[in-house]
């Protein structure tokens, strides 16, 4: 079976076609044959290795993925095949405490399709029963492999780490990412005020689009700690969407309103990062760490996608042919929104 992988760990160029056994299912398994495969930012750490995290190799990527039920595995009813259906990325035991009360993303076993295991950018896939949801009918393979990995963490991180509320100010720090994009649209659904920061003038009318009331550039004479405490007039804002890290996390603590949250779920420019603990007792403000999302929140994002106050943000759809173009495309400066792999392998 081909997929879009690579052999050795490194950059972009390491990016190819790598073949792997096609996958049985097991007792409680559900095999998908995939129609759709979206790439993640994550896909990058994937190729470059992540420290402590073995990598079987050839290695398929990708972590959302779209297609139709193919094979069941023992036990498994209710599924019929050819059904169409999406997955959830996240894997956990559902044995252990944290899973047996519903907060499977803090399971101790917990992994990600595609990081731990073969991704989705492949004709076939198998994941536990568990992990397979009805397609929305609204939803294209396209769009449907465009929302699982981003929407879940924004929700979890806006919703439930962040604990928004109607009425504050939430900031999403990069505005055309699939997981700003989904951001974006969880904050106004909630409630909130938005404000987009970002370096690219093109996007601002797109993310107005999906629910900022404001988007605001970002210089070298105005960072996001300056631009951000003019813009919410020396107050500071309640809630910050960061998925940048090393740059923008000691900014984004700057700009806090007191009581406001920094909710990291990335670190694409870098992990350590210094901060000045007196502003966050002083403001008694906080940064919090999230990321996935619990299988309650999965199935929420689900419903609102389903009746449409969600929509997913789908920047570009390659054909297979050109799967390659896909993970370059990520790096694209006018990127807005999640990049597809149409699979017909």
């Amino acid at each position: 079976m081909i997929g879009l992988g690579f052999q050795e760990h490194g950059g972009a160029d390491r990016v190819g076609w790598v073949e792997i056994p096609r996958p049985e299912p097991g007792p409680g398994e559900v095999r998908i044959a995939i129609r759709a495969a979206a790439i993640n930012r994550h896909d990058r750490f994937v190729l470059s290795g992540i420290p402590g995290v073995p990598i079987e190799r050839p290695h398929v990527l990708g972590s959302d993925g779209a297609g139709v039920v193919d094979a069941l595995g023992e036990g498994v009813s209710g599924l019929p095949v050819g059904s169409k259906v999406l997955l959830n990325p996240g894997l956990w035991d559902a044995t252990c405490p944290e899973c047996r009360a519903g907060q499977e993303c803090l399971c101790r076993a917990y992994r990600i399709v595609g990081e731990h295991t073969q991704g989705t950018a492949t004709g076939h896939v198998v994941v536990p029963r568990r992990n397979v949801h009805p397609l929305p009918p609204a939803l294209s393979f396209e769009e449907g492999a465009s929302v699982p990995l981003v929407f879940q963490t924004a929700w979890r991180a806006i919703r439930t780490v962040g604990a928004v509320r109607a009425g504050e100010t939430v900031a999403i720090i990069g505005g055309g990412g699939g997981v700003a994009t989904a951001a974006i649209q969880i904050a106004k659904n909630a409630g909130a005020r938005v404000v987009v920061l970002t370096r690219s003038p093109e996007k601002f009318e797109r993310c107005r689009r999906l629910g900022a009331e404001d988007v605001l550039l970002l210089t070298e004479e105005k960072p996001l700690d300056r631009a951000l405490w003019e813009w919410s007039a020396k107050r500071g804002v309640d809630l910050i969407f960061d998925s940048v890290g090393a740059p923008t996390v000691p900014r984004s603590v700057r700009s806090l309103a007191r009581g406001g949250r920094v909710v990291v779920i990335g670190a694409t420019a870098g992990p350590l990062v210094d901060l000045d603990l007196r502003t966050l007792f002083w403001r008694q403000a906080s940064v919090r760490g999230s990321t996935m999302a619990t299988a309650a929140e999965f199935d929420a994002v689900l419903r609102e996608l389903a009746d449409r106050r969600l929509v997913p943000v789908v920047d570009r759809v390659f054909d297979w042919t050109d799967a390659k173009a896909a993970f370059d495309r990520m790096e694209a400066p006018d990127l807005f929104g999640k990049v597809v792999v149409r699979t017909t392998v």
